[in-house]
């Protein structure tokens, strides 16, 4: 074996470091995670960070576009259910499931982390974040306004308080699981809040 064969570095996988740096940023908070822990972790130099992520916040941007975009699929394939009811439990139970995936070892929803960060050069990221939501909320929004104009909901049902109701519960179970509560209690507490909104909905249908 040559001496340029020992020495060959192992290949860059771009989906493990972000994953990796992910966990930095959970457990430290963005302002708290050094270059030269998110380089040891990495396995990468300084000048192999910056070439890859730009910098240290192009690399937490990018770790929090990549779990941005689950809530997103998780939105996408909600709505999609013919009975509004199971809208809201996908939305609900499967963001919780999310929150606290145990493959990722993460203390909650990165998210939420994100929105809570004390760092001004996440402002990109906060704009993404905004923009993320907006797009949930628009897509649940005419779910819900196409549920009254089936019947599925009474006409009288105000669709834009009951999209900022349940958006208000998801970011309160995405807070919740920040601050360590575990999955069964905050499946626990979805459920709960799943069945009360759907008692309120089936009151108003009589």
């Amino acid at each position: 074996m040559t001496e340029r064969n020992r020495g060959r570095p192992r290949a860059f996988d771009r989906d493990r470091a972000i994953l990796d740096a992910a966990r930095l940023f959970w457990q430290r908070g963005y302002s708290g995670t050094s270059t030269r822990a998110l380089t040891a972790t990495l396995g990468l130099s300084t000048s192999s960070l910056y070439a890859a992520f730009g910098s240290k916040a192009g690399l937490f941007e990018e770790a929090v576009r990549t779990y941005a975009e689950r809530y997103r699929v998780i939105y996408e394939q909600a709505v999609t259910e013919k009975d509004l009811r199971t809208v809201i439990e996908r939305i609900l139970i499967g963001s919780v499931h999310e929150f606290t995936q145990p493959n990722d070892t993460h203390p909650g929803c990165l998210i939420a982390s994100a929105v809570m960060t004390d760092s001004t050069s996440t402002l990109d990221t906060s704009a993404y974040i905004a923009e993320l939501h907006g797009s949930n909320e628009q897509a649940l929004l005419r779910r819900v306004e196409r549920a009254i104009q089936e019947g599925d909901l009474a006409a009288g049902t105000s669709a834009v308080v009951l999209t900022e109701f349940i958006q208000a519960l998801w970011h309160g179970l995405s807070v919740r699981s920040t601050l360590g509560t575990a999955r069964e209690g905050l499946i626990d507490a979805a459920q709960l809040a799943h069945k009360l909104i759907c008692q309120q909905l089936a009151s108003t249908m009589s």
